[in-house]
């Protein structure tokens, strides 16, 4: 099934498979994907120049002789009094495209990069901030981030409050541009030379909707 949680997809998507294979004792795929060549103008550099198609994925599933190895904890976090911050106006099944809204572009995507910042810097940190200390965790203790990359600028202003050195924030944006649900999983699957086992990796995404997601990992 799908979970459309857009640039936080992979992290709501991951938390029900999480709980759907602790209950049954089975194993559940995970895929994040987005195909934003699909919906963006590109003759608005605003947009088309940050954003790349990608997917990847995830098998989450019971595993024995692990000890607390896994998800420790995920929160998820939506604010839909801001989803007019990133949104495509018109051609799915609310707004089918018409004639008059292909010829006003509202089939393509729009984003309010200086209201997106506002939000991040206004809400994430505070929202972060209580996931970690909700689950004992001081940021001395983590030692991987894995986050939505959004742009580089806003991971390099943002993260660092928390105390992590550049070391610890794993980045592809800068090779793969912005791919929404899959920057996650795919920047996760880069990381893992550089991860020891029994370290904790932080997951944070946020994105349209507005919604967040964080997820608290024991390598």
């Amino acid at each position: 099934f799908d979970v459309n949680a857009v640039c936080s997809g992979f992290v709501f998507a991951l938390a029900a498979a999480r709980d759907m294979a602790m209950a049954r004792g089975c194993l559940a795929l995970v895929i994040g994907v987005d195909v934003y060549s699909r919906i963006l103008d590109p003759t608005d550099r605003r947009t088309a120049v940050l954003f790349g198609d990608g997917a990847g994925a995830a098998v989450v599933g019971p595993v024995p002789n692990v000890g607390d190895r896994g998800i420790r904890a995920v929160r998820l976090i939506t604010s839909g009094a801001h989803s007019d911050l990133i949104k495509v106006p018109a051609g799915g099944s609310r707004l089918p495209a018409t004639e008059e809204s292909v010829r006003d572009g509202d089939h393509w995507f729009t984003m309010d990069g200086r209201g997106v910042k506002d939000f991040v810097a206004t809400y994430v940190p505070g929202a972060l901030a209580a996931f970690l200390a909700d689950h004992d965790v001081t940021p001395g203790t983590i030692r991987h981030l894995v986050t939505h990359q959004a742009n580089g600028r806003m991971i390099e202003d943002l993260y660092p409050r928390f105390g992590l050195p550049a070391a610890q924030i794993h980045q592809t944006v800068q090779r793969y541009g912005n791919t929404g649900s899959a920057s996650i999983p795919i920047t996760l699957a880069e990381a893992p030379p550089l991860i020891e086992p029994g370290e904790t990796v932080l997951l944070a995404t946020f994105g349209g909707g507005m919604a967040m997601g964080f997820a608290l990992l024991d390598w």
